[in-house]
């Protein structure tokens, strides 16, 4: 049973920060890539990070420069260090994780962390 599980979520005053982790636990296999996303009441959801087997990261363009996505593999852990935090990152935060195992590619993700950024 693979499980992610997100924390780091809250409440932050815009210019702050947050970092958000993810851990996975289970028999998960080799991990592809661990990346987060967000979405927005009315919105789809959108991608934000993504970090890959090489360690090769992509930003969406709306976050370049204030996020870093980072991986810890021996831990199986994902974290999104947010800074300079805008009203507009106002949203649930998913954690998402591509795994092979028996030559099977899964996907997962974790429930969710809300991070509201005020003015």
């Amino acid at each position: 049973q693979v499980q992610l599980e997100e924390s780091g979520g809250g409440l932050v005053e815009a210019g702050g920060s947050l970092r958000l982790s993810c851990a996975a636990s289970g028999s998960i296999g080799s991990i592809d890539l661990m990346g987060w996303y967000r979405q927005a009441p009315g919105k789809q959801r959108e991608l934000v990070a993504v970090i890959i087997s090489s360690g090769s990261t992509n930003y969406a363009d709306s976050v370049k420069g204030r996020f870093t996505i980072a991986r810890d593999n021996g831990k199986n852990m994902v974290y999104l260090q947010m800074d300079s935090l805008k009203p507009e990152d106002t949203a649930v935060y998913f954690c998402n994780v591509r795994a092979t195992r028996f030559l099977r590619v899964n996907e997962y993700w974790g429930q969710g962390t809300q991070v509201t950024v005020s003015s």
